[in-house]
């Protein structure tokens, strides 16, 4: 049992770092990010060329996250910011973005299954039973993502602008606020956490092409029923991650990875602004 509850935390914490990147750029934005699978991908593969060229483990982490910081920014900059007034359009952009990031990353380094080095190997004894430290780890990992975003949004002044930009954007330009900015910056962000992200799961399974699609379909369904909200985010994370692994453990493994998508339609059809508003 106590190995259960430890894989519904990390569990949840590894939904929550995967997700962020697509709240925030939906939340400031109003921008379905369809390319955060591919930066996942492209967070992946950033460690494993750490692995290949016998960099620390470590590095993988701030490496992943500039290279999706500078994608994301040109991508932004020459792709969607044209597309802002085409919502629908904006959103078919980044959908073929991720299947052209994904078709590179193909040609670049093949579609064999890749493995990666963690930066922490090993085990703690829990209740006379083992446990992965790197699962762990992302329980801490979570909650500085979870921190910092709170400190960045509610704390900061382009937490102030970018809120401003949300409740409604012609009047934060009145008042000066470059909106443009703050979305090249929301973009940017989201792409580092997104890749940041894959870099962070990649030790946990393989790296392939499609390693962000699933990921990303759980991403949206977490995002949508949390509301766009940080504690939202969290909450669905710990639920729906939850009850994922209970179903995993204890019905089917094949039936628990529907869980969060058909649970976040429930949500979403009892409430559908989500439980974080």
């Amino acid at each position: 049992m106590g190995v259960l509850v430890l894989d519904i935390i990390t569990t949840a914490a590894i939904l929550f770092t995967v997700a962020t990147g697509l709240m925030i750029v939906l939340g400031v934005m109003k921008l379905i990010n369809f390319a955060h699978g591919a930066f996942l991908t492209l967070g992946g593969y950033s460690a494993y060329v750490m692995t290949v060229v016998g960099w620390s483990p470590w590095m993988a982490i701030p490496f992943a996250a500039t290279v999706g910081l500078f994608f994301g920014l040109l991508i932004e900059y020459f792709i969607v910011r044209p597309l802002y007034s085409r919502p629908l359009d904006a959103i078919l952009a980044t959908w073929g973005l991720g299947i052209i990031i994904g078709q590179l990353i193909t040609i670049g380094f093949g579609r064999e299954v890749q493995f990666v080095e963690p930066p922490v190997s090993g085990a703690i004894e829990f209740l006379d039973q083992s446990y992965s430290i790197y699962r762990l780890i992302f329980v801490g990992v979570a909650a500085a993502i979870g921190a910092g975003l709170t400190v960045l949004l509610y704390f900061t002044r382009f937490g102030l602008n970018a809120r401003a930009v949300i409740m409604n954007e012609n009047l934060a330009r009145g008042l000066g606020i470059d909106s443009t900015r703050v979305r090249l910056a929301t973009f940017g962000l989201g792409a580092a956490l997104a890749s940041m992200a894959g870099a962070l799961i990649t030790p946990l399974i393989s790296v392939d092409p499609n390693l962000g699609l699933p990921w990303l379909v759980n991403s949206f369904m977490l995002v949508l029923a949390s509301g766009v909200s940080i504690p939202g985010l969290a909450i669905v994370s710990v639920l729906l991650g939850g009850a994922q692994v209970l179903v995993s453990t204890y019905i089917s493994p094949i039936i628990g990875g529907l869980t969060i998508v058909v649970l976040a339609a429930v949500i979403l059809r009892i409430r559908p602004q989500g439980i974080g508003r």
